[in-house]
């Protein structure tokens, strides 16, 4: 055993080292010298995941269950292998949009509606306690164990480890998360802390697994062995049915994107979409090296120590029982490392969502002269630090009365099932535009109350209850529902309340055609990939000097004279600085308290709904593009295939190789695979992915490949081969330009060859050069060359259109941005539009 001192000194250091960590990473945030751009510290602040649950639950699970603990974590190595498409669809929207939490995200998705992400919040505040109560419990018991004393029987509050644990932690994480408030709602220096304590308890449970396999052991071999000839048999077995095991792995996925932690982190924390790529495999290799001494860790304890003590707490006894006093307090740093980085992250992600989606919009409709106030930011911050109060104290209530007396396994999966009641609201809202606000706010509390009665409850309900039902009603009893049996608790919850949550979302949705602004979010939400122009702003009567004092209330600010009219740019930056820090709900309120609708003429009517237009053509571009891919290519595709099998079979059978048949037969195989690459250059113009996934240059050369495969002439492409760094409107007004101009070159001026030129030094220059017939460029009405259309789609992000060409020689276009990386006044006035 340690004296209390030391542990509580070595915590109180520990804690201030995280605390300096976080500090040195906003103060080089301010500077603008991000300490967490990186792959590397994305991946490892994902591993917020790894918890006391994994720290000291896993062990536990792994000696009454053996590989049963594995369950946990194929879940999310299962979800970060689906990452590329459902995450990086997250962190693009929520990017676009300002979201920044989870809670924002689905009231975002189903036509902003407040009353809806004040649901998803109250479900996040209530299915997280139990998972606070398990982080409370493994501290506070460890802390007895490593002094000496542990707990036995019922001890008063005032003397309990817990409380004062539960404190502690609700002060570290108001001053790590809401000192101040951004409009953001990045934190840099706490994902720094938690990226470093997620080295900290990676290399503390390895130390302890080494320890143990090769310290009281022979390795793992000599450590296996000797548990069979114990008859340990358990710990070889996989431990659940395999009904189990798959509904443990669904819920782990789940919950390693739905948890408000996860998502703070995963997606409002991450600063580049493309280190998504290196935490799609460096996550699972974390989660697999600190599981490799999770059994040797069973073994040891079941073969030294026995059933006498908690399994929970082999990986810091056995190191106390061998006397190992320097390594039992880093397992214990360790542990508290895993504690803490929860916590911390948890209570900003739900103390956010608490904030932006329950109480200010509660505020902002209950009482309109609410935005008169002056104080807003310090009344939000107020709301924020009393909700980790509370929400602390609520998970110190839980672990009193009823998480004493449970496994840390057990507790967590309660939180696990909790958080897994939003999946159809948003996977649904990500893939399917037919899901309403109404479909939604069924699903949500038809899966979270049977999620109560059959999972949360039967801690606090008597055994006769539970036995008989209620009013003595056998069908309603909460772990065998309608009769049925056989399944463990969680299995049992996750089957009922996932029925009524996908049947209610979908049944609803269908009944109930989504309403216009529904519609409108969905386009954007399932869309997203495909990256479509922002919907223009609404059009309203209010002046730069009301925004500015609405901002400044939320120490924000908006640059302009103050009697002068705020343009639709402006009003949009406005609300998105608002959303950033109330919420997009309580945002669109608050802009609507200060700018009255300002009527539209015809002409300003016309223009929307020619941007209606717009959006509805790229949505049939793209449903074209699928239904050609799936049905015309693969038949011609098949066609192919045919033909060449038919060529074989007559040839087999001796039929003349230079015959009429078999002329006919290697003629119709030509025309197919001409068809086929007329159809891949189609698609391509009616749906270049690649322009939004990889970039300008890439799609530039997959255009010009299929170009020169449907044509048969050379096209070449000289550029940089790494991403240009253009906005994602400039990128798409190019590509088209490059596109018409390679057209142009192969339609009227029969080339051998089309050369295309980029380079970006500052100004962007891309040359598309052909050696065929060229024209008078000054000649008047020049018809079917577009040039007018390719002159627009120029001066839309502030470029030039040169043309070099006489009607003997060659032709180049030439296509000059000033200043690419930056975005000028006509680009953003067009993208306002």
């Amino acid at each position: 055993m340690l004296q209390t001192w030391v542990v509580v000194a070595a915590s109180i250091a520990y804690l201030g080292i995280l605390f300096a960590v976080a500090f040195y990473g906003d103060r080089r945030a301010d500077s603008g010298r991000s300490v967490i751009n990186s792959g590397t510290t994305y991946a490892l602040s994902l591993a917020v995941f790894a918890t006391s649950w994994t720290y000291y639950g896993s062990v536990g699970r792994a000696a009454t269950d053996g590989f049963g603990f594995l369950t946990t974590y194929l879940g999310p190595t299962l979800m970060m292998a689906l990452g590329w498409l459902v995450l990086r669809r997250i962190i693009r929207i929520s990017k676009r949009n300002r979201i920044t939490s989870m809670a924002d995200f689905i009231s975002a998705r189903y036509g902003k509606s407040s009353s809806l992400g004040g649901l998803v919040t109250v479900i996040a505040a209530i299915g997280i306690v139990p998972y606070i109560a398990l982080q409370l419990k493994a501290v506070s018991a460890t802390f007895e164990i490593i002094r000496g004393q542990p707990t036995a029987g019922h001890v008063p509050v005032f003397q309990d480890t817990a409380l004062y644990v539960a404190l502690l932690l609700a002060g570290f994480t108001i001053l790590f998360g809401t000192r101040h408030l951004d409009a953001t709602e990045r934190h840099e220096g706490m994902v720094a802390a938690i990226a470093f304590e997620s080295v900290v308890k990676l290399v503390a449970f390895v130390a302890a697994g080494i320890f143990v396999t090769f310290g009281l052991y022979g390795g793992f071999g000599d450590l296996f062995s000797q548990a069979a000839r114990a008859n340990l048999s358990t710990l070889f077995t996989l431990g659940e049915q395999t009904g189990t095991w798959a509904w443990l792995i669904v819920l782990a996925a789940l919950a390693s994107l739905l948890l408000p932690r996860q998502w703070q982190i995963g997606v409002v924390e991450n600063v580049d979409e493309r280190h998504l790529k290196r935490a799609m495999w460096m996550f699972p290799l974390y989660l697999l090296v600190i599981n490799i001494f999770v059994l040797p860790i069973a073994a040891g304890g079941l073969l030294r120590l026995g059933s006498e003590v908690n399994p929970d707490t082999y990986v810091l006894t056995l190191p106390m029982d061998a006397g190992q006093g320097a390594l039992t307090l880093l397992v214990f740093i360790g542990g508290l490392s895993a504690a803490t980085g929860m916590i911390i992250v948890e209570m900003v992600a739900l103390s956010t969502m608490v904030s932006n989606s329950l109480v200010m919009p509660a505020l902002l409709r209950g009482a309109p002269k609410f935005v008169q106030r002056r104080d807003l930011a310090k009344l939000i911050l107020f709301v924020r630090r009393a909700t980790i109060v509370l929400v602390m104290l609520a998970g110190y209530a839980f672990f009193r009365f009823a998480g004493e007396g449970s496994a840390l396994v057990s507790i967590g999966l309660v939180s696990f099932a909790a958080m897994a009641q939003f999946a159809p609201a948003v996977l649904g809202g990500l893939f399917w535009k037919g899901g309403t606000r109404d479909g939604a706010l069924v699903g949500l509390v038809a899966g979270f109350t049977v999620w109560a009665y059959t999972l949360l409850l039967p801690a606090w309900l008597p055994d006769t209850f539970l036995r008989d039902g209620p009013f003595g009603i056998s069908a309603l009893r909460p772990q065998q529902l309608f009769g049925i049996s056989g399944m463990d608790s969680v299995s049992h919850a996750m089957f009922w309340s996932m029925l009524v949550n996908i049947g209610g979302y979908v049944c609803v949705s269908l009944i109930q055609r989504p309403n216009v602004a529904e519609r409108a979010q969905a386009v954007l939400f399932v869309d997203a990939l495909a990256d479509p122009a922002e919907p223009r702003a609404w059009h309203r009567a209010v002046t730069i000097g009301e925004l500015r004092s609405l901002l400044e209330r939320f120490g924000r600010t908006i640059d302009g004279p103050s009697n002068a009219d705020a343009d639709p740019e402006q009003i949009r930056q406005a609300e998105t600085e608002l959303a950033g820090s109330i919420g997009i709900a309580s945002a669109r309120i608050m802009i609507a308290s200060v700018a009255g609708e300002e009527r539209l003429g015809v002409e300003e009517v016309m223009e929307m709904i020619d941007e209606a237009s717009q959006v509805a053509t790229l949505e049939e571009r793209h449903r074209l593009a699928r239904e050609l891919h799936d049905s015309v290519s693969q038949a011609l595709f098949s066609m192919t295939l045919y033909t060449r099998a038919v060529e074989l079979a007559a040839q087999k059978e001796g039929a003349d190789p230079d015959g009429p048949v078999a002329r006919g037969l290697a003629e119709l195989r030509n025309l197919t695979q001409g068809a086929l690459a007329e159809m891949r250059g189609a698609l391509f113009q009616l749906r270049p992915d690649t322009l939004h996934e990889e970039g300008l240059v890439s799609a530039i050369r997959k255009g010009a490949s299929a170009i020169a495969v449907r044509e048969n002439l050379r096209v070449e492409v000289i550029a940089p081969e790494e991403r240009l760094p253009l906005s994602a409107f400039r990128e798409e007004e190019l590509f088209r330009v490059v596109q018409e101009a390679m057209h142009n070159c192969v339609k009227h001026a029969s080339p051998s060859r089309i050369e295309v030129r980029l380079s970006l030094d500052g100004d962007l220059l891309i040359e598309v050069a052909d050696d065929g017939t060229g024209f008078d460029p000054s000649a008047p009405h020049i018809a079917g060359l577009g040039l007018t259309g390719m002159r627009e789609r120029m001066r839309r992000i502030g470029g030039q259109l040169v043309i070099d060409s006489r009607p003997a020689g060659p032709t180049t276009v030439r296509l000059v941005v000033p200043d690419a990386a930056k975005p000028d006044a006509t680009e953003m006035q067009e993208r306002a539009r």
